[in-house]
């Protein structure tokens, strides 16, 4: 009798726990979560974190509060730190670009090879599929949990100058750039004087003509009315694409209960399907309004034919050569293989 009387107590003990470890686990969750994003909303990418943080607050019932930091102000506007901060802790989770993590984790140049990807179904046909497995399980190797992609969209070339349709037509313009190595390679192939900046040392430089011209996804051009700070030109010549991510801190990851966890899990999930549909809008469509819409601000817009995109994609070609070695052979072969299978 007292065995089965201590088994009973036993059980009765361990089904409680269970049951209440859960909400044990979840009263020691932080009452503020901190999310690092470089654009805030209007910006498609700033609406990544705003969709993701709802859902997860709504779905968890609170338990997990997000507050979004634009502006990458918890590291005082230093997106290149974005990726060690995570890592460290500093910052909770993020929505970042595969750009300004790339000099911590190699293989998220492969986005940045210059017209590896011709359209968006190469970019899907990448971060949807196998290559964009092995690039997260890279990132959790770095030290994070990755969980879901964005985008921040196709990078387009402006200038105060001229209208650019050939290689030639950027000599000698000083563009802004990100802080990643491999931009500053490829603009320096095009004949141009490639500068590294924040984005908030930019805007400032273009106002005062310090320098020339920047690329950037459209939104940028449309939200920040960019003809107001001398950019008369815009090239659409798909260069590249920037996937977002998005990622949790390994200890913030680690604190909260599986079911949590899955929460979360698909909350980003679920954003970055919304928010990659909020990037492509007035793109996809046949006539691209948002090319109409910057026209219309006095812009002169130009789009290659695929005989002037060529020419383009032949003199970076030195480029991409060079870092296929560096980002992994077999790496960039997947992702040739991917894009040329894709489904159109």
């Amino acid at each position: 009798m007292k065995l089965r009387s201590f088994l009973t107590t036993a059980v009765a003990a361990a089904a409680a726990l269970a049951f209440t470890a859960p909400a044990a686990l979840a009263q020691n969750y932080k009452s503020e979560y901190r999310m690092s994003l470089v654009l805030g909303p209007p910006s498609p990418w700033g609406q990544a974190g705003e969709i993701w943080g709802k859902l997860v607050k709504e779905r968890t019932q609170g338990r997990i509060n997000i507050k979004l930091y634009p502006g990458v102000s918890l590291i005082q506007g230093d997106q290149t730190r974005e990726f060690s901060a995570l890592r460290q802790g500093v910052i909770d989770m993020a929505v970042g670009s595969t750009i300004n993590w790339s000099p911590q984790v190699k293989s998220l140049n492969l986005f940045s090879l210059p017209f590896l990807m011709p359209d968006y179904a190469a970019v899907d046909a990448l971060t949807q599929g196998e290559v964009g497995q092995e690039i997260f399980k890279n990132l959790e190797k770095a030290g994070v949990v990755p969980l879901a992609w964005g985008e921040n969209g196709y990078r387009e070339v402006s200038n105060s100058k001229r209208a650019i349709r050939k290689p030639e037509d950027l000599k000698g313009l000083k563009i802004r750039v990100v802080g990643s190595p491999i931009f500053s390679d490829m603009f320096s192939a095009l004949g141009a004087n490639p500068t590294q900046m924040s984005w908030a040392d930019a805007q400032p430089a273009l106002a005062s003509g310090a320098v020339d011209g920047q690329e950037n996804p459209l939104f940028m051009f449309t939200v920040l009315k960019m003809h107001t700070v001398g950019q008369k030109y815009v090239t659409t010549w798909g260069y590249m694409a920037d996937p977002l991510v998005f990622v949790v801190n390994k200890d913030i990851w680690a604190s909260w209960t599986p079911a949590d966890q899955a929460i979360v899990r698909q909350a980003a999930l679920d954003a970055g399907k919304q928010e990659i549909a909020i990037a492509r809008k007035g793109l996809v469509e046949a006539d691209k309004p948002v090319l109409k819409e910057i026209a219309g601000m006095g812009v002169t817009v130009t789009q290659l034919s695929p005989a002037e995109r060529e020419a383009f994609v032949k003199t970076t070609r030195p480029v991409y050569d060079k870092w296929k070695g560096q980002i992994g052979n077999d790496l960039v072969g997947k992702a040739e293989k991917a894009i040329a299978a894709r489904k159109q």
